[in-house]
C-alpha cells in the first residue's frame, strides 16, 4: 500500500518521539513536510495516465540529488541567509532578488552548496524587437546548424574530460571503501564531474540567449532524446546488435545537451516575446530545400546534400534546418487558417431557420 502525504505525515510525528529516529527533531519541521510533499507529488505523477514517462519514486543513495526547501522562517539581508535551526549563512550574491521570495532551496553539488530562490513577480508579456526567423538541426559532429548557414561546433565536455575521468575512477577502484583516501578521491571525481557539467552548461546558456535574442521565432525538430539514446543491449532472448557502437552513439548525444538546449530556448524566448516551434523531423535529411526532392541518394556523405533531381549543393545539416524552418512556416500558416476558417463561416453556406406562424 501507499502512503499518501496525510498518513505519511501523521508518522512523522511519531517518528520524530522514537528513540530511533529521534534524529529528526535536529531537523526543521517544515523541510522534512516538503520532502513528504515531494514524494507524494512522485506517486501521483507516477500514476497520471497524461504522463506515461513516469515510474514509481525509488531509494536514492547517499549523496545523488541532496537539497531540502525553506518555504518559510528563512530571511535575507545583503549577502546573508538565515535558516531555521542553522543559522546565519554567508552566500554569493550571483544577481539581484526581484519579486517576492517563496520559497529557498538547498543543494548541494560536488563540494560547494546552492541557494536556489524562488520569487514571484509580474512581468509584462513583450513583443520581440526582431522579426527574424530561423531553423536549426542538432548534430553530434556539429552541435547545431542554423538556416542562414551558421555552423555551431559542440563543446563536447564529457568527451574531454573522459580520460581524466577513467583515470580518477581507477584510482577509486584501488582505495578500501568508506576510508578517508576514498572519500577524498570521491570529493575529486564529484568536482570533476561538476566541471562538466558547468561547462557544457556555460556552452549553452551562451549559445540559447544569443539565439532568442536575435530571432523572433525558432525552428527545431521534435527529436525523441529518451528513444534516441535508448540502451542497444536488448533482452536475454532478442540481444542488441552492435551494441559497442550504440553505447558511444548514445554517450555523444547526451554529451550534447539537445533537451536543455531546447529547454533554454523555450522560456527565454517567451520572456522575449518570441516562440519556440517544434516540426516533424520526417525527411528533413533528405529532401531538397531549393526543389523539394526527396531521396536518400541525396545525401552523398554524413556532412555533403547534392540533389539528384536539381543539382543543388549544400551543407547536409544547412539543408536539413533550411526544411525545418520551411516545415514549421508552413505548419503555422496552415493551422492559422483553419483556425480563422473555423472562426467565420462562409458566405452563403449557412441555413437560417424562420419561426414557423402558430
Amino acid at each position: 500500500n501507499i502512503l499518501w502525504y496525510t498518513e505519511l505525515a501523521f508518522w512523522l510525528r511519531l517518528w520524530k518521539r522514537s528513540d530511533e529516529y529521534g534524529f529528526l527533531k535536529d531537523c526543521p519541521s517544515q523541510v522534512l513536510q516538503q520532502k513528504l510533499m515531494d514524494l507524494d507529488r512522485a506517486f501521483r505523477d507516477c500514476f497520471d495516465r497524461s504522463q506515461p514517462l513516469k515510474r514509481l519514486p525509488v531509494f536514492k543513495r547517499k549523496g545523488t540529488g541532496e537539497g531540502i526547501r525553506f518555504p518559510q522562517g528563512f530571511r535575507i539581508e545583503n549577502r546573508r541567509i538565515f535558516l531555521p535551526k542553522i543559522g546565519w549563512v554567508g552566500f554569493h550574491k550571483s544577481r539581484e532578488i526581484e519579486g517576492a521570495i517563496k520559497n529557498i532551496t538547498i543543494t548541494r553539488k560536488a563540494d560547494r552548496w546552492y541557494a536556489s530562490i524562488q520569487t514571484e513577480q509580474d512581468i509584462e508579456i513583450q513583443n520581440h524587437p526582431c522579426e527574424s526567423e530561423i531553423g536549426i538541426d542538432a548534430g553530434i559532429k556539429c552541435f547545431a546548424a542554423f538556416s542562414d548557414g551558421t555552423l555551431v561546433e559542440g563543446v563536447n565536455s564529457f568527451r574531454r574530460h573522459e580520460d581524466t575521468l577513467a583515470r580518477e575512477q581507477r584510482k577509486l577502484a584501488r582505495k578500501e571503501r568508506g576510508s578517508q583516501n576514498w572519500k577524498k578521491q570521491k570529493r575529486k571525481i564529484s568536482r570533476l564531474h561538476h566541471t562538466i557539467s558547468n561547462v557544457r552548461s556555460d556552452f549553452l546558456h551562451k549559445l540559447s540567449t544569443e539565439t532568442s535574442q536575435n530571432h523572433a521565432r525558432v525552428f527545431v525538430e521534435g527529436l525523441q532524446i529518451r528513444n534516441m539514446s535508448a540502451s542497444g543491449r536488448g533482452t536475454i532472448e532478442e540481444p542488441g546488435r552492435n551494441v559497442r557502437a550504440k553505447s558511444g552513439l548514445n554517450k555523444a548525444i547526451l554529451d550534447q545537451g539537445w533537451f536543455e538546449f531546447r529547454r533554454q530556448l523555450d522560456y527565454k524566448l517567451f520572456w522575449k516575446g518570441g516562440m519556440l516551434v517544434e516540426v516533424n523531423p520526417r525527411h528533413t535529411s533528405q529532401r531538397c530545400s531549393c526543389c523539394g526532392h526527396t531521396s536518400k541518394e541525396n545525401r552523398l556523405s554524413q556532412a555533403e546534400f547534392e540533389c539528384i533531381a536539381c543539382g543543388y549543393e549544400e551543407n547536409a545539416d544547412v539543408n536539413a534546418a533550411k526544411n525545418i524552418k520551411t516545415v514549421g512556416q508552413t505548419e503555422m500558416v496552415c493551422e492559422a487558417n483553419h483556425v480563422g476558417g473555423r472562426q467565420q463561416e462562409p458566405v452563403g453556406t449557412r441555413e437560417e431557420v424562420l419561426p414557423v406562424a402558430s
